[in-house]
């Protein structure tokens, strides 16, 4: 059994008890969280039921955790110039896991 969700913009395949990263949640961690925006759904590999552009569908998952990826450096530098600039940028992301798909 899996869906696919809408979170945040991004779209994720999920199952029961699968822990995944999302763009960055307000909520704290430990708190239920609700999804409503389940674009698929099968309940095994024969058969889809298909939104247009939705389903009447929640998916429910918990907050584990709130974490920063890898750090991404941008250099910039024009040549002969003397010119450089470094620039660092950590994106923030949260942690979930599903607990069911209703």
């Amino acid at each position: 059994m899996f869906a696919i969700v809408n979170i945040k913009g991004k779209q994720y395949k999920i199952s029961e008890n699968d822990r995944v990263f999302v763009p960055k949640l307000k909520e704290d961690v430990g708190a239920k969280v609700s999804f409503s925006e389940v674009l698929m759904f099968s309940k095994d590999d024969k058969s889809f039921q298909v939104g247009a552009p939705s389903l009447s569908m929640n998916v429910e998952a918990t907050v584990l955790d709130h974490v920063k990826d890898d750090k991404v450096m941008v250099f910039k530098k024009k040549r002969r110039k003397g010119y450089k600039r470094t620039q660092g940028h950590r994106q923030q992301y949260t942690q979930i896991e599903i607990n069911s798909i209703k």
